[in-house]
């Protein structure tokens, strides 16, 4: 919840500043001098936030496939594990119920 209220903010901030600086211009130079060009503020600066999105969306994406890998198998385990126990409680159930059976659930008294 905490992610979604900053993301929110910073989308937030972000907005305001394109809107506050629609009319302010830069002159964006090339490497090697090979060009020039004058656009408004607010465009290189949406680019590079679009650019970071995807950047970090992109290493962040395999880590998180991982992630959900790995909660499948988990799950998968538990129910296993769930499974078998509730297979041997209904076994230790009948034992214990069976007319001259040995095992017994409680402890055996103190002497």
């Amino acid at each position: 919840m905490i992610r979604l209220i900053l993301v929110g903010v910073l989308l937030l901030l972000s907005l305001t500043f394109f809107l506050q600086n629609q009319e302010q211009e830069v002159t964006l130079r090339y490497f090697f001098g090979l060009r020039e060009a004058t656009t408004e503020l607010w465009r290189p600066v949406l680019s590079a936030f679009a650019v970071g999105l995807l950047v970090s969306s992109i290493l962040l994406f395999p880590a998180w496939v991982r992630g959900r890998i790995e909660l499948k198998r988990k799950t998968k385990a538990l129910q296993e594990a769930e499974a078998d126990l509730e297979r041997l409680r209904k076994n230790m159930e009948t034992l214990s119920r069976s007319p001259g059976s040995i095992v017994s659930l409680e402890e055996p008294p103190d002497e």
